[in-house]
């Protein structure tokens, strides 16, 4: 019976041997597939990354297009406001001088009717 006993115990000892073989290959493969998995997804993250890279240069450069743009128009703009503003205070002046022009105009249709009057009461005394 120890003969029977220590054959079995070899063919169980060359089962489990075989078996944890068996897994570690199945492991081994596993982990083979799941380094494959993972570089495939490192790849593919870098080409995601040089994708959104280029297009931040790309954005980059619109903005400093767009920048040196928007400074045109904001000194374009206080030209205009220094314009406008000149043109203002020559509105104003000139306002200024039409009043003036308006009181000298009252003034000498003031004078001209007094010089009206006078003119008929000379001529009434002739």
């Amino acid at each position: 019976m120890s003969t029977v006993l220590i054959v079995v115990i070899v063919i169980v000892v060359l089962v489990l041997a075989t078996a944890a073989v068996a897994i570690a290959r199945r492991a081994k493969e596993r982990r083979r597939l799941e380094r494959e998995r993972l570089a495939e997804q490192a790849d593919s993250h870098r080409d995601e990354a040089q994708t959104r890279a280029a297009k931040a240069t790309t954005l980059a450069e619109e903005e400093q297009a767009k920048r040196a743009e928007a400074a045109k128009a904001a000194e374009a703009a206080e030209v205009a406001e220094r314009v406008a503003e000149e043109h203002r205070g020559r509105a104003d002046q000139l306002a200024d001088e039409s009043e003036e022009a308006a009181a000298r105009k009252e003034r000498e249709r003031e004078r001209a009717r007094r010089h009206g009057q006078k003119a008929d009461e000379i001529e009434e005394e002739l």
